[in-house]
This record gives structure tokens, C-alpha cells and sequence, in this order.
């Protein structure tokens, strides 16, 4: 956020000085565009620190400087909450009315499946608090700070508003510091503005409104000193920090209830309805219009409600996710939270971080440009692996180019940084533009350790913000003596006399190598420059005086953290599954546009934080929808983006790593982390992460997700009509005067075979062919489309009229009720078996060879349910458990016969409807 301050904060900032003081504090923000000293004026102290006593004093008014643990609600009322939920009261109901059926195992087996889902959500909700946690470790437990004029280590919750700190390199920033000295002093802030170099400090104060990024005079808590030394007086302290103010947002953001879970609860209470309604009518029937005992009737109406309630339906729905989740984990994506599985199937919008998501978070030299050619240099990271080419042209001999041979000896000389290889992985020891720089060198042929021994270095004058060069002297083979500088290109310039040709040097060109540095750094890249002196042998010391002037500019390197080549290609995939990619970074603007080029975002100008802040909420909803690249954005902005595009109706997922994507990953519809080079704070928020820090990945999961909906709608068309026939068997029983054709005990028993055998099956199914060359599902649209309760009308009519027609038949001709109630009940099994074929696809269809025998899992679940109902056919004690009697072969020809019918008549209307809707896209 580059404007205001909140009110907590600007009450914080009132709080903070003796109320004597002639000077209005400034907000937390504004602290990095004072100068140094009236920092230090405004704060009431000096360059000796506070006195102990008023530390002290601060210390009281203003509290430890630790983050606020936010209140959280007691383990009973977590696990209280999981119980809020229509279909799990649907359940408990269902498991009420079998024990007063007396069917107690039948209840128990109910409340368990109640109590693992009740768990596992109860589980995966104290994991998610802990996000707020892994912020809070990343804070530094002591600090170096002046006290009275002396130097001393106290606890970093001691830390007031005032204090001096010092920094050293490996130092972990204790509070938000104004920066008031600095010795090559750079931190590493990735993990809050998403930058991929280390940030460059300095005491100079910047522009009030310039981006968190671009506040070089100021230093936060939580980042990391990763090069120098430097002093800073603290200006915030514990929640009004900028990385509290994210801990503040984090728990302030509330978590979306997911597509399915809200589809699902939608589903739960029109079903509760439908159940309530249609027992009550068999209960009015009975009593006013058939004149049966209210005893007997509210039996029936018991028994309707067991047929319609789906029992297993949840515990299907669990398994599937949980199915996903294991497949998923073997293609590198591990889920956190289980209903995360099915909402990746209805993404339409990938928010993603760029550093180490899209790209490789490591910085590679792409471009070398001398006076008279450009080369372009191949290979991602600091593997020391790629090829180069002279105006478009191959170099087959890159140590035969002494042009670019000397670039190569310059960038591997002027550096302190070591590249090694372990397990074939190449890591680099020191800064990532010294790794990269080593990396060209070992492309052009060079080796580390011998050209270091040929060319010894004597002496160095250390890169530092305030001359912008590193400069190196080194003997020279020849016995003479060589410098080799590198730094800031205009810099470069201005102390260049000359420019290295083929022929030899002549003067620089400037303005032409001031056009060459502002074409690359269009391209998004980080320019430096090369330069070298030839010296006498007697020079062993170097001073400034030695470099500042006459060197011979010998080219311009162009460096660019790199798109991983898997996640360009995963870019793609998502377009053609109707998937928009936003990358949202808190990186430069141009570097930005240039990866997103790289990838395949749409071109456009990218928008920054800054161009943002000036849009209202109908502004920016209409360009989160249009732009795919914003820049230098804040924690802030993700949410504001995040909220833009869902309340726009699209499904975000929000991918990142650092500290400052927690909020968003916590707000988006699915929050993907990075598993290797995110933060703990960043998996914690969110309900996926990356294990192999791949955005392809993504890809492969959303695939996945596709698979998982499809499936449980599968489960649902499967599961929905059987409830439906049984409950209409009851219903025309009570309307026909007749004996109930099945019994509550028996409704039971179909119910689980169809819920724990062939119900289960469905959750194993491959992906449909064109699983990603759909457009995502709306997130409001309904679990059941119009063609799908049609599809469970039909057949649930289709299973209703032969169960109800043969027990009529059956009972006329003599048979035994046992006799008739057993075909009744092995009608509509036999009738399942036969539509689980068809329901393993909603409309493609299944008569084929692969249909029928390409699911295992199908076809292990119809043995086991064909082996379930002989044993409850001409099992003794099955018999009398169930009220069953056995039946002949030709009762199993003929209810074989009504499966087959079911199922070529479910074939037919999906080729209808397949038909149907062609003409209807062709019109």
C-alpha cells in the first residue's frame, strides 16, 4: 500500500512520543522519504541510541515487539462447528431412524461415517491456523542494538520505536528500520515484495509513494541481510510492522466456503425438503385415504426416509476426494485440505506469483552486447550449459571470440561468488548475479580455479551503492597488470575512455551504448557492465583514483530470472482449458512484461500497484478481468484482485511463496503454494502446495480436479436413483393398499451396496478424453444440471416398475412374501449393476469392449456385490436377518433380462441427447 495509513497504525504513531513533542510523527510508510537525521529528530533520539530508562518507558506504552496472537476458538466449538452442515444432519436423522427400527449397527455404522467427517475437518482446520504461526517464527529472537551509547545484544521483543539497530551479513531484520548508515548493505525481501535479487540499500530517502520494493532507505522485519553492513533506527514495532500488518490481514481474511461444499449444502436442503414432503404425503395417504393405522403409516414413513436418504453418499464423497488427493500427490501437488481437491476442477482464473513460480528464482545472463555484435546465450539457472549466438548466428567456438572471451575472463574475475555441483543440481556460493556471471563464464569455456590461478587477483575495491562498481586488480600472464570492473552501466559509461573492437579500441560511443543499456533494460533484463584497464605490474594497490576514469568498456550483460520451459508449456494447456493465467508480482513492471511475453500472456501493458490504487472497485473489476500482468503490487492489491475476480464469478486460484501471498492464498478459492522455496507462512495459508515448486503442476492438478467433479456427479447419478425407486416402491405400495414390497432392513442393504461396492467403483474412473478441452464449470452452477435429474427420473422409473410389477406378480401367483420381497430387492441391485456401466460416463458412450471391461474397479465391485446378494439370497442366516427366501435360476434370467433393458435404453437417450445438443451448437 503506497498511500495512508490505517487507524490502528496512525493510533500507534500518536502513541509513540512524549506529548511535548513539536513534531507531528509521520505514518509507518512515509518513514523511507525523510531524510536520515530527521528520522532520527522525529523518533527523539540520537547516534547514541535510547537510555535504558526510556526504553523502558517505550517498551511499556507500546508493548513487546511480537505479532498479536489472534483469538482463536476452543478445540469443542471447532469440532462442534464440523456438525453445521445440512447433509451431515441429514445423516445424523438417518442414523435416528435406524435405531428406532432398531437396527443399531446399521446407526453405528452411520455415526462413524459422521465422526471421520467430523474429524478429518476438525483436524484440517487447526492446521490452517497455523499459518499465523509460521509468520510469527520468522521474526528474530535477538537484535544488536545501542543503548546509552553502548552496544548490546537484547531480545528482538525488546525493541521500541527509536532504538538503533545494527545489521551484518546472516542477520535476520528484527523491526521495520529507517536506514540511517549503509555499507554495501542488501536484503534479500523476496518473501515480502517477490523480487528475486537481493535489495541494494541505501540512506537516501525515496519517494513517498514509491512502491514497498522501491524503499531502498528502509529495512523490514523478517528479511534476511544477505551481503554488507548497516544501521537503522526502528520506526515500527511488532503488529504495525509491515510483515504484522500481512499477520493482521491473514487473520482478518475469511476463508470461501468452496463450489462444492456450497453446491453441496444446496443439494442437502432440497433433498431434506423432497424427503420431508414425500413422507408426510405417504403418511397423509395412508391415514386420511386409506384409512390405515397411524402406527403402521409412520412406520411407512420412516421407511421412505431411510430409501431417500443417500447414507453412503458422504462417505463416497470423502473417499473420492481423498482418491484425488492420493493421485494428485504422485504428480507433485499435495493437498492440505481435502474439499480443495474438487474446487481445482472448477478454476477459471490462475493468479500467479512470478519469482520461483514462474520463473526459476535463479538469475541467468541472456544477452551479451559488445560495440559491434549482440549475442544471445542459451541455459536456465547456474548450470554452466548453453550455447551462444553472434547476431542470430551460432558461435560453434565461444573461446575463439576474444571480444566475447574477455567478457567471459571479466565476469568470472570480478566476483566473489563460487558455483558447485551436487547430485548434478549446480549451486551457487555467494550473490545470484555473481552465480550468473560464473555461469556465462563456464558456457564460454572457462574453468573457475585455473583462470583464477593464472590471473591472481592482488587487490579489490568492494561494490558499494554509493560508487556502483566492483573493481578487481589481477597480474596477468604476461607479467603485467589488469583491471577488471563491473557495476551500474551508466556508471560504467561515465568512466569509460573507450570501447573494445575487433581492431583494436577506440573512443566510446556514448550515446550509442546509452541506447543499447535502455533497449535491454526494455526487455525487462538487469544490465551491468564490464570493463577493463591494462595497469603496470608495479601497481599492487588499487584506490579510486585508478578506475574512475579511462577504462575500456568491453560490453553489457543482460541478465533475467528465467521462465521454467514446463511452466510455458502448462500456460498453454491451461488456455486451451479455458483457463485466463494472471501473473501478480511485486517485481518491476517491465521485468514483469517480459517473462509474461516469455510465457504466452496476452500482450498488454502491464499495471502497476501504484496505477491500482487509482482505480475504484468498478475500475478494477473491469481490469482484473482485461489485464494479465500487474506490477510492484502489495499484499494489499493480491486481495483487492483476488476479491475483483471472484465477485466477477470466476474461481480463483492463487498461487506464491513469500510472506506478502498469504493473504490472497488464504482469500483465493484454492491457494497453491511452492514446497521447496516458499515460505512456511505461504504453505501454511494454503490448501495446496506445490512439492516440486512446478507450475505445471497446476496443470496436471486441475486435470485431476476435473476428474474428481466428474466423478462425484457420477457417484451422485448413481447413487440418486435407487434412493428415488425405493422411496416410489414404498410410496405406490401405500397408494395400491398393498404389502411394502421391501422392508426398512432391506432398504438398508441396497443402500449400502450401493454406496460401499458399486457406488465406490465410480470414484476410481480414468479422466474423459476431453477432460481439458472444456471450459471450466460456472462455480454457482447446481451439482445436478436439468439433463441429470432427468437422467434419475428415468431411471429411477426404470428400476420402480419391475421391482413393484414382479412383487405384485409374484404375490398373485402364490409366492411367498419372503419369496416375492427377495426378487423385488434383486431387481433393483441387478438393474444398478447393469447402469454402473452406463454411469461411467454422463454422456459419452460405454458400449464398447473398453466400456465394459476397461474400469477393474468396476468390475471387482460387481463380483463383490453379486457375491453380497447370493448370500442374502440362500444364506440361512441371511434369510432370517433380512426376511429372505432363495429364488430360481430363472428368476436371475429374468431380472438379468430387465438389467440388459436398463441399460440399452440409458445408451439410447445418451445418444439422443448427444445428437441433440449437436444440432444445438451447430444452429
Amino acid at each position: 500500500m503506497t498511500g495512508g495509513s490505517s487507524t490502528k497504525e496512525a493510533s500507534l504513531n500518536e502513541a509513540r512520543f512524549s506529548e511535548g513533542q513539536t513534531h507531528q510523527p509521520l505514518p509507518a510508510e512515509a518513514w523511507h522519504a525523510v531524510a536520515a537525521e530527521e528520522a532520527l529528530k522525529r523518533l527523539e533520539t540520537g547516534r547514541n541510541g535510547l537510555s535504558a530508562e526510556e526504553a523502558a518507558r517505550r517498551l511499556a506504552r507500546h508493548g513487546p515487539n511480537r505479532l498479536t496472537p489472534p483469538a482463536g476458538r476452543s478445540a469443542l466449538w471447532r469440532f462442534a462447528a464440523q456438525f453445521n452442515n445440512i447433509l451431515i444432519l441429514v445423516l445424523i436423522a438417518a442414523a435416528a431412524v435406524s435405531a428406532l427400527l432398531g437396527e443399531i449397527v446399521d446407526a453405528a455404522v452411520i455415526v462413524g461415517v459422521v465422526a471421520i467427517n467430523a474429524a478429518i475437518g476438525f483436524i484440517q482446520e487447526g492446521k490452517a491456523e497455523q499459518a499465523l504461526n509460521a509468520i510469527r517464527s520468522m521474526l528474530s529472537l535477538n537484535a544488536s542494538a545501542v543503548r546509552d551509547g553502548k552496544r548490546l545484544t537484547i531480545p528482538a521483543e525488546e525493541l521500541v520505536p527509536g532504538d538503533l539497530v545494527h545489521l551484518a551479513s546472516g542477520d535476520r531484520v528484527p523491526a521495520d528500520l529507517r536506514l540511517i548508515s549503509s555499507r554495501n548493505l542488501q536484503v534479500e525481501e523476496s518473501a515480502l515484495t517477490g523480487e528475486s535479487v537481493p535489495v541494494q540499500k541505501s540512506v537516501e530517502p525515496v519517494e513517498p509513494d514509491a512502491a514497498l520494493g522501491d524503499r531502498t532507505s528502509s529495512a523490514w522485519s523478517g528479511t534476511l541481510v544477505t551481503m554488507g553492513q548497516g544501521t537503522g533506527v526502528v520506526v515500527a514495532t511488532g503488529d504495525a510492522t509491515e510483515i504484522g500488518r500481512i499477520s493482521t490481514m491473514i487473520a482478518g481474511v475469511e476463508t470461501l466456503a468452496t463450489p462444492l461444499l456450497a453446491q453441496m449444502a444446496v443439494f442437502g436442503r432440497w433433498l431434506t425438503a423432497a424427503i420431508l414432503v414425500l413422507a408426510a404425503l405417504a403418511f397423509a395417504v395412508g391415514v386420511w385415504l386409506r384409512g390405515l393405522p397411524m402406527t403402521d403409516m409412520f412406520m411407512a414413513a420412516v421407511g421412505i426416509a431411510v430409501a431417500a436418504i443417500p447414507e453412503g453418499l458422504p462417505a463416497v464423497m470423502t473417499i473420492t476426494l481423498a482418491i484425488g488427493v492420493t493421485r494428485m500427490a504422485r504428480r507433485n501437488a499435495i493437498i492440505r485440505r481435502l474439499p480443495a481437491v474438487e474446487t481445482l476442477g472448477s478454476v477459471s482464473v490462475i493468479c500467479s506469483d512470478k519469482t520461483g513460480t514462474l520463473t526459476r528464482n535463479e538469475l541467468t545472463v541472456r544477452r551479451v552486447a559488445t560495440a559491434e555484435a549482440a549475442y544471445g546465450v542459451d541455459g536456465t539457472g547456474y548450470e554452466p550449459e548453453g550455447a551462444f549466438a553472434r547476431d542470430g548466428a551460432p558461435v560453434t567456438d565461444p573461446a575463439a571470440d576474444p571480444a566475447l572471451l574477455e567478457i567471459a575472463r571479466a565476469a568470472l574475475l570480478c566476483n566473489d561468488a563460487g558455483l558447485t555441483s551436487q547430485d548434478g543440481v549446480w549451486h551457487v556460493e555467494g550473490a545470484p548475479t555473481d552465480g550468473a556471471l560464473l555461469a556465462l563464464a563456464l558456457k564460454a569455456g572457462l574453468d573457475q580455479s585455473a583462470t583464477r590461478r593464472e590471473y591472481p587477483r592482488m587487490d579489490v575495491i568492494p561494490f558499494e551503492s554509493e560508487h556502483k562498481f566492483m573493481a578487481t586488480l589481477h597480474r596477468v600472464p604476461n607479467g603485467g597488470g589488469r583491471i577488471y570492473v563491473k557495476g551500474a552501466p551508466e556508471r560504467l559509461v561515465e568512466m569509460a575512455a573507450a570501447e573494445r573492437r575487433a581492431d583494436g579500441d577506440a573512443p566510446i560511443d556514448t550515446a550509442a551504448w546509452i541506447g543499447r543499456i535502455a533497449e535491454m533494460a526494455g526487455q525487462g533484463q538487469r544490465v551491468l557492465a564490464v570493463a577493463s584497464l591494462d595497469v603496470s605490474a608495479g601497481l599492487k594497490h588499487l584506490n579510486f583514483g585508478d578506475v574512475t576514469s579511462g577504462l575500456t568498456l568491453l560490453g553489457l550483460l543482460g541478465l533475467i530470472d528465467p521462465p521454467r520451459q514446463e511452466a510455458i508449456e502448462a500456460v498453454k494447456a491451461c488456455s486451451d482449458a479455458g483457463i485466463r493465467v494472471k501473473m501478480i508480482t511485486g517485481d518491476h513492471a517491465l521485468t514483469a512484461s517480459a517473462i509474461g511475453a516469455a510465457i504466452g500472456l496476452r500482450a498488454g501493458k502491464a499495471l502497476t500497484g501504484r496505477d491500482l490504487d487509482l482505480l475504484d472497485d468498478e475500475a478494477l473489476g473491469r481490469a482484473a478481468r482485461d489485464t494479465d500482468i500487474f506490477a510492484r503490487t502489495t499484499p494489499e492489491h493480491k486481495i483487492r484482485l483476488v476479491r475483483a475476480l471472484q465477485a466477477d464469478g470466476a474461481t480463483i486460484a492463487m498461487t506464491g511463496d513469500g510472506v506478502n501471498d498469504a493473504p490472497a492464498l488464504k482469500r483465493a478459492d484454492v491457494g497453491i503454494a511452492m514446497g521447496n522455496k516458499g515460505t512456511e507462512a505461504a504453505r501454511e495459508a494454503a490448501s495446496m502446495v506445490l512439492a516440486d515448486d512446478n507450475f505445471a503442476s497446476i496443470a496436471a492438478a486441475v486435470a485431476e480436479g476435473r476428474t474428481v467433479y466428474d466423478n462425484l456427479r457420477k457417484t451422485i447419478l448413481f447413487l440418486l436413483p435407487t434412493n428415488a425407486a425405493q422411496a416410489m416402491i414404498i410410496l405406490l405400495a401405500i397408494l395400491a393398499g398393498t404389502t411394502l414390497p421391501i422392508t426398512p432392513v432391506q432398504i438398508l442393504w441396497v443402500n449400502m451396496i450401493s454406496a460401499v461396492t458399486l457406488g465406490l467403483a465410480l470414484a476410481f474412473e480414468p479422466p474423459e478424453p476431453d477432460i481439458m478441452r472444456r471450459p471450466p464449470r460456472r462455480a454457482r452452477e447446481g451439482i445436478l444440471t436439468g439433463y441429470m435429474a432427468w437422467r434419475i427420473l428415468s431411471v429411477m422409473v426404470l428400476l420402480t416398475i419391475p421391482a413393484f410389477g414382479l412383487f405384485l406378480w409374484l404375490e398373485s401367483t402364490g409366492a411367498s412374501i419372503a419369496e416375492a420381497r427377495t426378487v423385488a430387492v434383486n431387481t433393483l441391485v441387478v438393474g444398478e449393476i447393469f447402469y454402473l456401466w452406463n454411469a461411467r460416463t454422463i454422456m459419452n458412450p460405454v458400449l464398447s469392449f473398453k466400456g465394459i471391461f476397461g474400469s477393474r474397479p468396476v468390475l471387482i465391485s460387481i463380483a463383490i456385490c453379486l457375491l453380497l446378494q447370493l448370500a442374502f439370497t440362500y444364506l440361512p442366516f441371511m434369510n432370517s436377518l433380512f426376511g429372505t427366501a432363495a429364488i430360481g435360476l430363472l428368476d436371475w434370467a429374468m431380472l438379468a433380462g430387465i438389467g440388459a433393458t436398463v441399460f440399452v435404453i440409458i445408451e439410447l437417450e445418451k445418444a439422443t441427447a448427444r445428437r441433440w445438443r449437436g444440432n444445438q451448437s451447430r444452429r
